[in-house]
């Protein structure tokens, strides 16, 4: 088994480690979701904090971890007798992105359930996550579902599993950490809002922190052995400080004051419900353990108040999470009690007299700036974004979308088979019940009256004698179901000289973030080409980041000729490398254009060929008409026919009238 890298020996990130060890000293605090860009030791860190937690004694031969000091009384592996323990270290447990429900609550066989009347159990990671971690890496990307059951556990410390009529209940109580990369997509805030602490990280900008980096990482992969040696004192030191803060964590308190900046400071960012209040009266309390106090203190409250409430802030995808730190101390400073203006002397083992700060790292590691949010993220739209091909001196500035208004459900038509969403008919895991069919592989959800229908008939020869029904293998059925699926949604947008006028482009992006934030809401994949000048740009590869999309979006500059063929060609040929990599995902093609096309030999003629690839492939689309004036050509309409689509015009759209535009898809190709 590989050494796995020292905790104490990450350099900088202080926010994510000491979130991550609040949650060692307190698992109640509803654990961490730890959001950031690619490569900043988001799991390196949570891997290492495995290492210092305490050793567990668990009964001998419980799969779910039980402690013989107060066995669960409703173990499946149950009762347990008083008697042989062990101990072990804290397990950590990765749930991959593409488990299945019975991978994470675990699964009853069904087949001796129903002939025998047996509990026969097989656990899962949930059990074996009971009294340590739980690691999510990339949980932006599991399937909503599943995150559900996840939380649900975590909230309620147990995990329930019914199939049939038969449940099966076990204790699931564990660290839970969720890391994310925000460009992949984000997690809905509902489930935002179920994670106790969110914690945003960068890579440093200072030269000697990132060379710091590089050379610990180097030396740990040359030998891992020898450089978790170099880190053992430090380990240490860190693993008796949690299990000192966890013995003092009964005896803080957490007096009125603390308790009225707490619910000032919630009520004045406007956080929703009641859970942030309670998330950061643990945090509190926490901090102070951790920093050898019985009081709670203000620096206390506000460190609390920056690991729990920025991500419960985010209204929409394109709000940033963050909190306004004058606007927090002014809050704290206004409901301060007159005593709290004395912190004392106590609390010797927190720098700074308090909030409760991780250890620093060895000395031959300069810290610089803080690891963790260091306002570095390079801003959307200023002046970094690649210019489309065919940029001439006649392009216009970008200009800011109009206001996002609400719009009503495209889907596409047909039954689909792809990712879980909210978008369009498909057959899932979830949803209503449609029939039945026998089992591919393992039975998932059992149709029991299929199932009883196909064994009855052969009662008689099995030798059937008792009120049991005797059930082989053969005669499950498996239920077949129909819910919602995502769609890859792929806006083809005119950015040519044509759209160009201040007004109207305004209004364009407008309604293509509208249909962005749409397609936030129904799960949906995005991508966004552009078309001017005399090439067509991919600007944004197809992605579950509809803040991506927005961001390029906005910074869009318009001028030049209207290539639409090239526009068309290049959507489809994403198209066919989409198919390649996601079969299952249906796509649904949204051209913003007012269909002229200039440009080349026979630019229309060409426009139009391109246009019937998609029609020849049965692909849904809908044309936004952005064309204005008194005198119109309805060049877009007649692009929509080629399209095999609809065409609707930038009015009708944002009257709402797009509801069934791509429902109509289906009925307009059997008209014709």
């Amino acid at each position: 088994m590989s050494t796995p890298f020292p905790f104490t020996a990450v350099v900088g990130q202080d926010d994510l480690r000491l979130a991550l060890l609040l949650n060692a000293v307190s698992p109640a605090v509803g654990g961490v979701l730890v959001r950031g860009e690619k490569g900043t030791a988001k799991s390196t860190a949570v891997r290492a904090l495995s290492a210092l937690l305490p050793k567990v004694d668990v009964v001998s031969g419980c799969r779910f971890s039980c402690d013989p000091a107060s066995p669960d009384p409703a173990c499946p592996d149950g009762p347990h007798e008083p008697g042989a323990f062990e101990s072990r270290p804290a397990r950590m447990v990765e749930l991959p992105v593409g488990a299945s429900e019975d991978r994470l609550v675990g699964a009853l066989d069904i087949e001796r359930a129903l002939a025998e009347g047996v509990k026969a159990f097989e656990p899962g990671l949930l059990a074996a996550a009971h009294r340590g971690i739980l690691y999510v890496d990339e949980v932006n990307l599991l399937h909503d579902h599943l995150v559900d059951l996840l939380l649900d556990a975590a909230a309620m410390g147990a995990s329930y599993v019914e199939r049939e009529g038969v449940s099966v209940r076990h204790a699931a109580r564990f660290l839970l950490v969720g890391t994310m990369n925000p460009e992949e997509g984000e997690l809905r805030p509902q489930l935002l809002d179920r994670f106790g602490l969110t914690v945003e990280v960068a890579a440093s900008r200072e030269p000697d922190q990132r060379v710091e980096v590089v050379r610990r990482r180097l030396a740990h992969d040359d030998d891992p052995d020898a450089f978790a040696a170099r880190w053992a004192q430090e380990e240490t030191a860190v693993r008796a400080r949690i299990v000192a803060a966890r013995e003092l964590l009964p005896s803080v308190r957490l007096g009125d004051g603390a308790l009225r900046q707490i619910a000032a400071t919630c009520a004045a960012f406007e956080v929703d419900g009641m859970r942030a209040d309670i998330v950061m009266a643990r945090t509190a309390t926490a901090l102070a353990a951790w920093a050898g106090r019985t009081d709670v203190l203000a620096e206390d409250v506000r460190q609390a108040a920056l690991l729990a409430l920025p991500h419960r802030r985010r209204r929409n995808p394109f709000d940033a999470p963050g909190l306004d730190e004058d606007k927090l101390d002014e809050t704290l400073e206004q409901y301060a009690e007159p005593e709290d203006d004395d912190p004392g002397p106590d609390g010797p083992d927190g720098p700074d007299g308090g909030g409760g700060q991780p250890p620093a790292p060895d000395s031959e590691g300069p810290e610089g700036p803080e690891g963790g949010d260091t306002g570095a993220r390079p801003e959307a739209g200023e002046g970094g974004e690649p210019q489309p091909s065919g940029a001439g001196s006649g392009d216009q500035q970008p200009v800011r979308a109009a206001e996002p208004f609400r719009t009503r459900v495209l889907s596409v038509p047909g039954l689909g088979e792809g990712a879980a969403g909210r978008r369009s008919r498909a057959r899932t895991e979830h949803g209503r019940t449609t029939g039945a069919r026998r089992p591919r592989g393992a039975l998932t959800k059992l149709h029991l009256a299929a199932t009883v229908r196909a064994a009855a008939p052969h009662q008689r020869a099995r030798g059937r004698s008792g009120p049991g029904l005797v059930v082989r293998r053969d005669d499950l059925r498996q239920a077949t179901r129909e819910g919602r699926e995502g769609n890859l949604v792929l806006f083809v947008v005119d950015a040519s000289g044509s759209m160009a006028a201040r007004q109207r482009m305004s209004a364009v992006k407008g309604a293509v973030v509208s249909l962005l934030l749409d397609a936030y809401q129904r799960r949906d994949k995005v991508g966004l080409v552009t078309f001017r000048g005399s090439a067509a740009d991919l600007a944004l590869p197809p992605t579950s980041s509809v803040d991506a999309a927005a961001a390029r979006l906005e910074s869009l500059p318009t001028g030049g000729r209207t290539p639409l063929a090239a526009g068309l060609l290049k959507a489809h040929d994403v198209l066919r490398v989409e198919r390649l990599r996601d079969p299952a995902r249906r796509a649904l093609v949204v051209v913003v254009t007012d269909g002229r096309a200039t440009g080349g030999p026979e630019p229309v003629a060409l426009a139009g060929r391109a246009a019937r690839l998609f029609a020849a492939d049965q692909v849904a689309s809908v044309v936004v008409d952005c064309e204005s004036g008194p005198v119109r050509l309805g060049l877009a309409g007649r692009l929509a026919d080629e399209l095999g689509g609809t065409a609707v015009t930038l009015e009708e759209l944002r009257a709402d009238s797009i509801a069934g535009l791509v429902r109509d898809v289906q009925g307009d190709r059997r008209a014709a």
